[in-house]
């Protein structure tokens, strides 16, 4: 391990941890922590995933769970409060909040609260940084234990957090915070437009060793009597457009053999398997549900087309730049996605892939024909997208300016903010 004489003894806010869907997060916090972050886990839910992937079992911090609902842990919660209103900045924060809870007034912002006070009165004195994961919920928590404790805070946005918050929470959060990242140029920019300055951009970036080249793979499959293999990786919510996907593979021609698996849980999953059921793509579909990352890289390299036609949903959410694309990228899998949010940052249409218009299930059918009956074509896509991946989407040259923000100022973490800035 690489030790910092600088590093900022730093508390991680999580909404949940350990989680299947957040691998990008525990990857950030394991390269920290070779970095030499002095750091601890504090997360606002208990797992709910069975399974864990390789990457957590690599990061050595204890987990300090807070209480889920204040009901849960009363006595916890009260003599947390009792110690927090003798600290100097429980006034104004409790005022803050007020104000807070009259534009927000659900039972989610007072558990925001009693969670902080919690935080700032359980946390070791040595961390003196809070880095919260989510521009939400997580944010509010470590915003508003900072300010009690006289701590200071920072935040890393990403998708939901970033479409689904008001303006006015994005912009006082980010006027208090000490600095702030996110993860594509979309949200970058539109962040920056809220706090002109405050924001930097860090792409997550992949572990390339843990996704290391694939070999050989099935390219020849033509969508004659050896089927395709189709693959989407990610949670069934509206955002990912599969019940879209599913519309689109229901109108391909009869002749064209294929199949296509799903992997990932989501609250949609009943529905799309229904939806499959009704369209007649029973027996051509397999769902995999969430599976662990030593399971969804031998589906990468076991599939001919990856495919995610992400959206954006009736509400706003949306997604950021799925790490699913890199992973597969990683590879040298063709993909096919919708240019919507940050994709085409690492899609580029008819160079790293093919990239269709969202909610047009009449070009999703078409590009998913033709990559089926093209393997040249999904070969060439594969070559182009794994380069770029690894060219310019690893993860040492992603964490350089993250590590540098919170003191990890060795050799090592200047030459990757110096690669992430040129990037």
């Amino acid at each position: 391990m690489t030790t910092s004489a600088t590093s900022v003894p730093t508390a991680i806010v999580l909404k949940g941890y350990p989680r299947l869907s957040e691998t990008f997060i525990a990857q950030e916090i394991l390269e920290l922590q070779r970095l030499g972050l002095d750091y601890t886990i504090v997360s606002l839910r208990r797992p709910t995933d069975k399974a864990s992937h390789p990457v957590h079992a690599k990061i050595t911090s204890a987990v300090n769970y807070l209480p889920e609902y204040l009901y849960q842990e009363p006595l916890r919660v009260l003599k947390a409060w009792w110690r927090a209103r003798r600290m100097p900045g429980y006034g104004a924060v409790f005022r803050l909040w007020l104000t807070d809870l009259k534009r927000d007034f659900t039972p989610n912002r007072a558990r925001r609260f009693g969670q902080a006070l919690v935080l700032a009165t359980e946390l070791d004195p040595r961390f003196r940084h809070i880095y919260a994961h989510f521009l939400h919920t997580p944010s509010s928590v470590a915003r508003y234990a900072a300010l009690i404790s006289g701590r200071s805070w920072s935040a890393s946005a990403h998708a939901k957090d970033i479409w689904l918050s008001p303006d006015w929470e994005k912009r006082e959060k980010l006027a208090d915070a000490a600095w702030a990242v996110t993860c594509t140029r979309y949200g970058f920019e539109h962040l920056d437009s809220l706090a002109p300055g405050k924001i930097r951009l860090v792409y997550h970036g992949l572990d390339l060793s843990s996704f290391s080249p694939g070999g050989e793979s099935m390219m020849e499959r033509t969508g004659g009597s050896e089927p395709v293999r189709l693959l989407s990786v990610g949670r069934a919510v509206p955002k990912k457009g599969f019940d879209q996907l599913l519309d689109a593979l229901a109108r391909l021609p009869e002749e064209l053999s294929w199949h296509w698996t799903h992997i990932g849980g989501g609250k949609e999953l009943k529905a799309l398997k229904s939806q499959a059921e009704e369209l007649g793509l029973k027996d051509r579909v397999t769902w995999r549900g969430a599976a662990a990352q030593s399971a969804v890289l031998e589906a990468y390299r076991d599939s001919d087309l990856f495919i995610l036609p992400s959206r954006i949903a009736a509400d706003g959410d949306r997604d950021g730049l799925p790490n699913v694309l890199m992973e597969a990228q990683s590879q040298a899998l063709c993909c096919l996605a919708t240019d919507v949010s940050a994709i085409p940052e690492l899609i580029e249409n008819g160079v790293t892939g093919a990239l269709v218009p969202p909610d047009d299930i009449t070009a999703l059918t078409a590009a998913i024909e033709t990559l089926i009956q093209n393997p040249a074509l999904r070969m060439q896509y594969g070559a182009a997208g794994e380069a770029k991946v690894r060219t310019r989407f690893g993860h040492q040259a992603a964490i350089g300016t993250l590590a540098a923000l919170l003191g990890l100022n060795s050799a090592e973490t200047g030459a990757a903010a110096g690669a992430d800035e040129a990037a």
